[in-house]
């Protein structure tokens, strides 16, 4: 990964830590809901990935009623290049939980669930509407992980072989 100042301007826009540190936190908050214990840290490799990108982001949206699957079903673009872009997001991820961590608004347990700190992000959705739906699409599947329970359930739901 490059050097931050290194990095264009657009990437370092789009990919900024602090605003995929406020997604991830989303969804870890509503993981947190139904399962106190925190959500599997591979898990969380998904939610950048789906969450930025915009098709993905729309029908998580507009399935918010829907089971996960059912929702991937009725939509299998969500599917397309996936795989792609989670590994090309993978580093983008990292990036960000490890802000989260040195801020303390994350922690991570011994075996492997990613856990958000109380108080450390207001409830409100916040910032433009783009970035709006991207907090509400994580918070979605944050709710939706959760209510599966599987990692290889949700995995193979999304085509990738945990």
């Amino acid at each position: 990964m490059k050097a931050w100042a290194e990095r264009p301007r657009e990437i370092r826009n789009l990919f900024n830590p602090a605003f995929c540190g406020v997604v991830l936190l989303r969804s870890l908050m509503s993981f947190e809901v139904a399962q106190q214990e925190g959500m599997p840290f591979s898990l969380s490799l998904l939610v950048l990935p789906l969450s930025l990108h915009k098709v993905s982001r729309e029908a998580i949206i507009s399935g918010t009623r829907s089971y996960l699957t059912r929702v991937v079903d009725e939509n299998p673009e969500i599917l397309v290049g996936l795989p792609e872009r989670a590994r090309s997001l993978l580093p983008y991820t990292f990036e960000a939980c490890g802000l989260l961590m040195q801020q303390g608004a994350i922690s991570i347990s011994a075996d492997g669930r990613i856990t958000a700190t109380r108080g450390c992000l207001r409830k409100q959705l916040f910032g433009t509407a783009e970035s709006q739906a991207c907090q509400q699409a994580a918070q979605i599947l944050g709710r939706k992980f959760a209510a599966i329970g599987d990692r290889v359930t949700i995995y193979t739901t999304f085509g990738v072989r945990p």
